[in-house]
């Protein structure tokens, strides 16, 4: 398929908005002061100035650029004007380690880098010396000790001028959408990181299908707060800025509570794990309060439920219950969405499964969450719901112009033009994840239903087997065990034995919270080891798994003390779980768990 005919490049799309949708604030940034923006006409010049400064390092056509830095408009600035040269840019995400950053790197060439924030900076400094064919650094506000062994960002686009930017714009033009435009590295959950070949078409042909059903509004602002180094969000905010829609950058997804209120977004993509927190943290709030106010909580949490059918699903409501989520709506709702910012509109979910409840629970409460499907290797986006077409506990119908068809075996299959170009430097690789008539191998498990939408039940390669030769998906066991007030984490373990258990993480605060409310003293450092910790979780393992077949159920479990986490080496960037690493880390506790397989233990027993 010829997709340059379709598709233009990524230059021709940011070319095209800047002269079509001139914003005064088309980046938003948190300065020392507070938020300060860019305007589109200041965005190509720091582009122009940028682009000019790499080619004078040599930087060419095909050439690797990486880009190591936290969501900011100095991300941007880089990849455009990367791509504005044909070079080919290598995004790193901001808190990479070391040694995944220099096999990154060395695989896919990188020549000069652009580096931004003192962490990062220092660590790229430390393991340089392993990086030998990276010529130049540039450096976004480095720290002093390092000024010297760096470029510095500032200076270089600081002359930047319009003469830069008609020199852009004739480069740029030359630039075919057929290119190369990034290498996108997997984050590895099985085995070394893949550098996913993703073209300018790939990447703009998700820009157009993708949100073709989404109007943007001329005072949108999309709050960028996932790491742009994923595909997900870039893509996003890639949609957002070729329509002129305000970008508002968030370097530390720790001050994203925050953020919410102070830039007040009226678009977001987000994963699940941050609808879990926000959920946690809603109903830990109401534990909280006392009386009359917790009394109002609660029977706003009810209606609420009552509400599902009507808000989620769009089924008639009576009177009695309108009236009733009006009332609820003032008291409780309004101030749950103004805790993030009062004004989202459209709040994207992807990267993982969304638990039905959780989703059902938003729309009742005013909060529109729309769940899509997608991989790097598809750019990401395959299905999902919009504001037209919106089906929970779904991930939508496929995009336009890409297929999905399901395979014998219960796999997901897509084709179109946001596959891939395959893997560098891996044909064995390519071969095994496209078919030789070019679809895509997604390694997801699933089926389209009656009405056409896209329904993913687990990871082809995560299904366990008990020794009784069942499938487990671990997945919806998992989404549902977090569901869980009590429950931080969760992930099903079993494979070739002869049930299934789970590693839980107790949500501490809220446990040490019920315990105190039922007079129960714990040891604040050790409460996985509490019986009555072990009863409560037990109690709710039991409650959430009630409707799953009988050898889905975990029969035991182990609680563990720290959450899985990305520094930890657990969770990928996209907050998934990295199996094999929680699966060696817990080797111990696992085999503890299935010490007495004859005879298996009560659930809530050590």
């Amino acid at each position: 398929m010829d997709l340059s005919a379709r598709y233009p490049s990524l230059t021709n799309c940011f070319l095209e908005a800047i002269d079509q949708h001139a914003n005064p604030r088309a980046q938003i940034y948190r300065a020392a002061e507070g938020w300060k923006a860019y305007s589109s006409a200041e965005v190509l010049k720091r582009v122009a100035g940028l682009a000019k400064a790499l080619a004078a390092l040599g930087v060419k056509t095909g050439d690797r650029v990486g880009i190591f830095a936290p969501n900011s408009p100095e991300w941007h600035v880089a990849d455009f004007a990367a791509l504005g040269l044909g070079a080919v840019d290598v995004p790193i995400y901001y808190n990479e380690s070391p040694d995944r950053l220099t096999y990154i790197w060395n695989d896919a060439g990188v020549k000069v880098a652009l580096v931004s924030g003192v962490e990062q900076s220092r660590k790229l400094a430390a393991c340089r010396a392993k990086l030998p064919m990276l010529e130049k650094i540039i450096a976004v506000n480095a720290p002093e000790e390092l000024r010297e062994q760096f470029l510095d960002y500032g200076v270089l686009i600081a002359s930047a001028n319009d003469a830069d930017a008609a020199e852009y714009r004739r480069r740029a033009a030359q630039v075919n959408s057929a290119q190369l435009a990034t290498l996108i590295y997997t984050s590895g959950t099985t085995g070394e990181p893949k550098g996913v070949m993703l073209s300018h078409a790939n990447l703009t042909s998700n820009c157009i299908d993708a949100v073709a059903a989404i109007e943007y509004l001329p005072d949108d602002v999309e709050l960028s707060f996932l790491p742009l180094s994923h595909v997900y969000e870039r893509i996003f905010d890639y949609a957002a800025l070729f329509h002129g829609v305000s970008i508002a950058y968030l370097g530390k997804i720790e001050d994203l509570p925050k953020a919410f209120l102070e830039v007040r977004p009226t678009i977001a993509a987000a994963v699940p794990r941050v609808f879990e927190k926000t959920y946690a943290s809603i109903v830990e709030k109401a534990r909280q309060e006392h009386g009359v106010k917790r009394s109002i909580f609660e029977w706003a949490l009810r209606v609420a439920a009552e509400a599902v059918p009507w808000k989620a699903y769009q089924q008639p409501a009576s009177a009695a219950l309108k009236w009733k989520w009006a009332l609820a709506n003032q008291i409780v709702y309004a101030k749950i969405r103004t805790g993030v910012g009062g004004r989202l509109r459209i709040f994207y979910s992807g990267g993982a499964p969304l638990a039905k409840e959780l989703a059902e629970f938003l729309w009742a409460v005013g909060v529109p969450v729309y769940q899509g499907y997608g991989l790097t290797e598809s750019s990401p986006v395959i299905s999902t719901n919009t504001p037209k077409e919106n089906k929970v506990g779904t991930v939508g119908r496929p995009i336009p112009n890409c297929e999905v068809k399901i395979a014998e075996d219960g796999e997901i299959l897509a084709s179109g033009p946001n596959v891939m170009q395959g893997y560098y430097n891996k044909p064995d690789a390519t071969r095994e994840a496209i078919t030789p008539d070019g679809w895509l191998r997604t390694g997801d498990i699933g089926h389209l239903d009656a009405d056409g939408y896209l329904v993913i039940t687990d990871r082809k390669k995560e299904l366990l087997k008990t020794a009784a030769g069942k499938f487990v998906a671990p997945a919806p066991i998992e989404i549902k065990l977090r569901t869980s007030l009590f429950i931080a984490n969760a992930m099903v373990v079993g494979d070739r034995r002869k049930f299934v258990s789970a590693l839980i993480v107790p949500n501490r605060s809220a446990v040490t919270a019920k315990a105190l409310a039922d007079g129960i003293a714990l040891d604040g450092e050790n409460i996985s080891n509490d019986a009555w910790v072990r009863d409560l979780i037990g109690g709710e393992v039991d409650r959430l798994t009630a409707d799953f077949a009988q050898f889905e159920r975990p029969k035991r479990f182990a609680l563990i003390d720290r959450d899985f986490t990305v520094a930890g080496g657990e969770l990928t960037h996209a907050m998934k779980l990295k199996r094999r690493v929680v699966l060696q880390t817990y080797a111990d506790a696992i085999e503890q768990l299935y010490a007495d397989v004859e005879e298996p233990k009560p659930l809530t027993s050590k």
